[in-house]
């Protein structure tokens, strides 16, 4: 899969409010151009699951639509799986699949099997090996006598397991999935997410998953994309991700007798989030954030210094850096520039 400089601009009409407004957009319409994605390029190996994240707005399902053909790209170059995209061609067809956790395929009044047989027909797969399929997915996905029910009475997360399902019974070898976990309690999540991960190792698929929670990119993805305001701001690990980030580790400590936060002052910033935490500071639980240059030398004076009953060391969790960067202005001062 190839991106070069992929963008994607809107015409939208602009329009003032009122009965003059409405009058002047009908004789003399105003128009403007939205950006959606600006100059995006990657390229992503058979085989990877790689995570796409960026605020409500920043582009994600735009980029997902071009990548599938499903809209034309205003420039750059895009190839999946050998074919371009936008031209729809059969063999593209045949290779890949779009899930996204707003939409549905299956028939509300029908039970999941009878669109499943659609499904088939369409792909040009017979009875028999169609019912394989069927069996095997189903079997991977925990599902039973749902498939026999009406859509309509099945739970989300088993609604979603069916798309997922339907969406994978012709064995693509590109999995383009938006929001697969959308609205599913923890379980379900988890279910899906173990399901991704088995059905990758069992056919090398490619995945590229969008998400909005970070459990589903921390299980599956060592590699993210991050496009915010239509721009592709990180392409790597999550690992590096964490370290361009965050430049400090967090160290949280239990200690045996109660210390004032004034006690920690020479050791990097103190941790207060919440109430909780703050009345923790000067009792038996502090949480600090030391600089990863200095954090062995620190955490050494720190055990030496007080009687610690428990350390922790970790990064910020992921998903509070990446709320915060994208919390911050436009044109802000950021350490990270567009990649």
């Amino acid at each position: 899969m190839l991106a070069e400089g992929l963008s994607k601009g809107f015409a939208v009409a602009e329009k003032d409010p009122g009965l003059a407004g409405t009058l002047r957009h009908l004789l003399r319409r105003r128009m403007r151009t939205i950006e959606a994605v600006r100059e995006v390029s990657f390229a992503i190996e058979p085989g990877e699951i790689v995570g796409f994240l960026g605020p409500n707005g920043a582009g994600k399902t735009t980029t997902l639509k071009m990548l599938s053909g499903l809209i034309h790209p205003s420039a750059g170059r895009v190839q999946v799986a050998g074919c371009v995209p936008f031209e729809r061609r059969e063999r593209f067809l045949q290779q890949i699949t779009l899930v996204m956790g707003n939409r549905q395929q299956l028939l509300w009044d029908l039970p999941p099997l009878e669109s499943f047989r659609v499904n088939a027909a369409v792909y040009g797969l017979d009875d028999g090996e169609a019912k394989r399929r069927i069996n095997e997915l189903a079997e991977m996905l925990e599902l039973g006598e749902e498939l026999r029910r009406p859509v309509r009475k099945l739970s989300l997360g088993q609604r979603m397991k069916a798309e997922l399902l339907a969406a994978l019974l012709h064995r693509p070898a590109v999995l383009f999935l938006d929001e697969p976990t959308l609205g599913l309690d923890v379980n379900a999540q988890a279910r899906v997410r173990s399901f991704l991960a088995d059905y990758n190792r069992r056919t090398g698929a490619t995945v590229l998953l969008t998400s909005h929670y970070m459990g589903d990119i921390t299980s599956l993805c060592e590699r993210v994309l991050l496009i915010h305001e239509g721009r592709l701001f990180h392409d790597g690990s999550l690992e590096e991700l964490t370290n361009r980030l965050a430049p400090c580790r967090e160290v949280r400590l239990e200690l045996r007798h109660p210390q004032p936060a004034e006690a920690f002052e020479a050791f990097g910033a103190l941790e207060c989030d919440n109430e909780q935490d703050q009345e923790q500071a000067g009792d038996r639980v502090v949480r600090l954030l030391i600089p990863r240059d200095t954090l062995t030398q620190q955490v050494g004076e720190l055990l030496s210094r007080f009687e610690v009953l428990d350390l922790e060391v970790r990064d910020p969790p992921i998903e509070e850096l990446i709320g915060a960067l994208f919390r911050a202005p436009a044109g802000g001062n950021r350490s990270d520039s567009p990649t």
